[in-house]
Order: C-alpha cells, then sequence, then structure tokens
C-alpha cells in the first residue's frame, strides 16, 4: 500500500501552532514571521516552496518553518494546469508537480514481478487525474492489473484494514503540517504495525537529515517502541529543500529482513525489461543508503537498531 496524505482521520482539533512539529514550532518561535502581504504561489515566474497558505489558500508567511532560514525555488516556464481540490491546491509546471498521488512510487513498486497485489491509498483523486494527464510516463504504474486504488483518507483506511495484511507498506506522505502531522504521529504507526503481516516492511518518508533531525529522532523513537527493527537510510534528490530527502525502515517481529540486501534486486536486465531504464539506483546506491555522515550517526545512532541485519 503508499499512502499519500491524510484527511480527518481523528476528530481532534489542534491549534494553528500545534499544526507544526515540535522542531518546527522551536524554530518558528525564534524567528517573527514575515510582515510581507500576500503573495500568489508563482511570483515573478519563480515558484517557492517556503511560502505557506492557510487552507483557504491565503498567504501566511514566507519562510517557512520546516526550513527556516531556507527558500528552494525552481523558475516556472510555464503552468500547465493550476486548480484547487478540497484538500490542496494543484500546481503543474513544465518541470514540476507539486502534490502527491502522482504515482511515481507506484510505478517503481510494479517493476517488481514478485508482487502480486497492489493497494494504494491517494486523498486527492484530482492529483491523480491531473498527473495522468501531464505526466503519463510517470502515472503509468495507475494501469497495472495488479493495483487497486482506493481515494480515501489513508489513516481512515489503515483503521479498517484487516490484520497482517500486507507484506509492506510504504508511506510517501506529505511534511507533516496540518492534517499529514498525523501520519507522523505514535497512533499511527502502530495501526501500520497492525496491519503488517510478522517480518512485514515499513517504508516511510522521514525529512532531511540537514534540516530536521529532531524530528527524525522523534519518529525512531516512537518506531523503536512499536518494531522489532528500525533504520535510516537517505538518497539525493535535487527538487527537495537540502538536496536530500530520508526513508524510515522498519521490520515487525517475525522472520529477518536483511535490509542491506533485497531479497528481489532490480538489477539493469530487469529495468529494461521494464522498458525503463533505471538512472539513480543500483546495488551499490542501496547499500550507501545507509550509510550517515558523522553528524547524523552521531545524532541518530542511539534510536537505530543494529545491525542492519535484523
Amino acid at each position: 500500500m503508499a499512502g499519500d496524505g491524510a484527511g480527518n482521520g481523528s476528530d481532534a482539533r489542534r491549534t494553528p501552532e500545534e499544526e507544526f512539529p515540535p522542531c518546527c514550532r522551536k524554530a518558528r518561535a525564534s524567528a517573527p514571521e514575515s510582515e510581507a502581504k500576500c503573495h500568489e504561489t508563482v511570483v515573478s515566474g519563480w515558484f517557492s516552496n517556503s511560502s505557506l497558505s492557510d487552507k483557504d489558500g491565503k498567504f501566511m508567511y514566507f519562510n517557512n518553518p520546516m526550513w527556516p532560514g531556507e527558500a528552494h525555488s525552481l523558475k516556472v516556464e510555464k503552468i500547465l494546469y493550476q486548480g484547487k481540490s478540497e484538500f490542496q491546491e494543484i500546481l503543474v509546471f513544465q518541470v514540476l508537480v507539486i502534490g502527491g498521488g502522482d504515482g511515481g512510487v507506484l510505478r517503481e513498486i510494479a517493476r517488481h514481478s514478485s508482487v502480486e497485489h497492489i493497494d494504494i491509498c491517494e486523498i486527492d483523486k484530482m492529483v491523480i487525474d491531473v498527473c495522468k494527464q501531464f505526466f503519463p510516463d510517470l502515472s503509468v504504474g495507475f494501469d497495472d492489473p495488479r493495483v487497486r486504488l482506493h481515494v480515501a483518507d489513508g489513516i481512515k483506511f489503515l483503521r479498517d484494514a484487516p490484520e497482517a495484511m500486507y507484506d509492506v507498506i510504504i508511506v510517501d506522505s506529505s511534511d507533516p503540517i496540518g492534517p499529514a502531522r498525523e501520519l507522523v504521529e505514535k497512533p499511527f504507526f502502530e495501526m501500520i504495525a497492525r496491519a503488517l503481516k510478522p517480518g512485514g516492511v515499513l517504508c516511510n518518508q522521514a525529512e532531511s537529515m540537514w534540516l530536521h533531525t529532531h524530528l527524525i529522532q522523534d519518529m525512531l523513537s516512537i518506531c523503536r517502541e512499536i518494531f522489532k527493527s528500525v533504520h535510516y537510510a537517505w538518497a539525493s534528490v535535487p527538487t527537495y529543500p537540502s538536496g536530500v530527502i530520508g526513508f524510515l525502515l522498519c521490520s515487525t517481529n517475525g522472520p529477518p529482513v536483511h535490509f542491506l540486501n533485497p531479497i528481489n534486486p532490480i538489477d539493469k536486465q530487469e529495468a529494461l525489461k521494464c522498458k525503463r531504464e533505471l538512472r539513480f539506483y543500483n546495488s551499490e546506491m542501496h547499500k550507501a543508503a545507509f550509510v550517515l555522515p558523522s553528524f547524523a550517526k552521531k545524532e541518530l545512532s542511539s534510536f537505530l537498531s543494529s545491525p542492519l541485519t535484523v
């Protein structure tokens, strides 16, 4: 199952300040909010994902507390699509899609012939429809006969899932602000563990080690209470602030999981069989993803399971 977003999975109501992770609230408190007047998402031909809007689309402030002191901007050659769904603003540029549900993770899962069934839960159907229109090579996974699409709140979907249903759960979530905040909290990870089979694996988006070590520590600490093993890996993603993104990799009690050595490695021959040669990933990159820089190792190692083959 690939989940990308959350809706009203909980009846709890947070104050605006509580919508942010603790580390971001601290960063926000240390710097006064911008006095700038309302801006559009695209200003003078540039899109910046360091701006933040409220649920009505009104500009709140330019410096997003998820990335204090940093503005990650992209030049927009042309806006191909701009719309607003019930959940978010959707923008398609000539170089970028903003929002989830693009089908990229689904496409990569579908490379594996050993996978028999794929559930994908996405809260926003408009995102899927727009990506199918503008990015057919990316959203091709939706056409795979093994795929069953569920347009629903990911949290509710997991809550209703049968126990021990899945071998693998992949959470490709947005940053933990607003409704997506629930996707980094203990009840959500407990639901994931319940839905996994013995020896099942979770792969969860886990932010940038350059920006969010406190948030990563919180997530790792929670998962250490729930899963048999907990690990952190990372990869270069130039379109994400700081240029890297992390992954939380956990397994439940049961048969051992060899995280450094995938059971079904995707080599060049398998990739060509799918008519899409891999441009980044290979077995060496897979193993290297678990090697942390010294500062990250110092800050995260006490929260991680060791060794990696557990």
